[in-house]
């Protein structure tokens, strides 16, 4: 091996203390090292100006769209929807593009947005959507259709298709469903529960959603009065007081329902016969309704009030089987809620009026039966 051999060995090793010898890097390694190097650099600038990125989109405000939007979209506003919630809903049905950008374009201008129904577009600029709901004119209208209290389940059907463009035999259809949320009490039968009231029939709702429309705003006057409570405390069932509550709608109006509804129970719970009545309740609405007659259109004749029926309350003790009509909040509130009182007889002696006078005995109940004879005697309402 020549001089010159053992010289370029020499070199590709250092000394370690300990006899040992490391290998050097050479050119190599300083390459390695230039790579390093530029890896590192690169990373910096890649995290420099990412960071800086990160930061300017900090102070860029939240994301929105330009505008001014495209296609339709019909928003509703919910009772007790908040400023947030209005904000979530628009993102969700793809009219804004952030909740935040909706927040910001409120401010303090939101707080006056009404319940309803608006059409908006998808892709709008957020305070463009803020400005159509903040204005009441551009709440949508929908066709409605109202319901009077006291209206028998037959009558509300042929109200629903004169006011609609399903037939009789649509909504019938769709009452017997047994998808429209009657309570199981009901039995199926949605006499006296579809809640007289006005409704928004909007473009797509169906017998069914508008039958059930009507049942939920049944749900909210009955919890209202707490009916299932109330029947608990009263010792009678909840279907019972929604038979009540139709009589004492076809009875009675104003601060005379409750009184009305204690006769009613008075006659059904007094102990023994106190007032004569063998708890028969004496209704002739609902004598009316198990012949199928028009309700008070004229009195009925001893025949018909001889005509035995399940609804008639005067030859049979009880309630009837079901309710005779659609009763309102004051109706079902007087049926959960009687007034305090020891009346067995009620007359309505001003038939123009509606005044009715209440009376414990049957001797009382004669004097304002003479009392309305004579107000007959010189009125056409008889």
């Amino acid at each position: 091996m020549s001089e010159h051999a053992d010289d370029a060995r020499e070199d590709d090793y250092d000394y370690v203390p300990g006899g040992r010898r490391r290998k050097g890097r050479g050119a190599k390694g300083c390459i390695a090292v230039l790579l390093a190097l530029a890896v590192l650099a690169g990373g910096f600038y890649f995290g420099l100006t990412k960071g800086v990125g990160w930061v300017a989109d900090q102070f860029q405000g939240p994301e929105d769209y330009p505008g001014p939007g495209t296609g339709k979209v019909e928003f509703t506003v919910n009772e007790g929807d908040l400023t947030a919630e209005i904000g979530r809903n628009l993102k969700a049905a793809g009219v804004t593009a952030s909740v935040q950008a909706f927040l910001d374009a409120c401010q303090d201008e939101c707080s006056g947005i009404q319940v309803g129904d608006y059409e908006l577009q998808k892709e709008m600029k957020a305070a463009d959507a803020k400005e159509v709901l903040v204005d009441p004119g551009n709440l949508i209208g929908f066709p409605t259709v109202t319901i009077p209290e006291g209206l028998r389940l037959t009558e509300i059907v042929s109200t629903l298709a004169k006011n609609t463009d399903f037939p009789e035999a649509a909504w019938n259809k769709a009452l017997e469903s047994g998808k429209i949320g009657l309570p199981d009490y009901a039995e199926g039968n949605a006499e006296g529960y579809l809640f007289p009231a006005t409704y928004e029939i909007k473009p797509g709702m169906k017998p069914v959603k508008v039958l059930a429309m009507m049942v939920d705003r049944w749900r909210e006057a009955a919890d209202a009065a707490g009916l299932e409570d109330k029947a608990a405390e009263l010792g009678h069932t909840p279907a019972e007081l929604m038979i009540i509550a139709s009589l004492v709608q076809a009875e009675g109006r104003g601060s005379d329902m409750p009184k009305i509804s204690r006769v009613i129970y008075n006659r059904l719970d007094g102990p023994g016969d106190k007032g004569g009545t063998n708890g028969t309740l004496g209704i002739d609405a609902a004598i009316a309704y198990g012949l199928g007659l028009s309700p008070g259109s004229t009195e009925l004749t001893p025949d018909q009030l001889a005509e035995d029926t399940p609804y008639n309350t005067r030859l049979n003790a009880g309630l009837p089987p079901t309710p005779i009509e659609a009763p309102g909040d004051d109706a079902i509130a007087a049926a959960a809620n009687p007034e305090d009182g020891d009346w067995y007889y009620y007359v309505t002696v001003d038939l123009s009026t509606g005044e009715t006078k209440f009376y414990e005995d049957y001797d009382g109940f004669l004097e304002g039966r003479d009392e309305y004879k004579a107000y007959c005697e010189t009125s056409d309402r008889c």
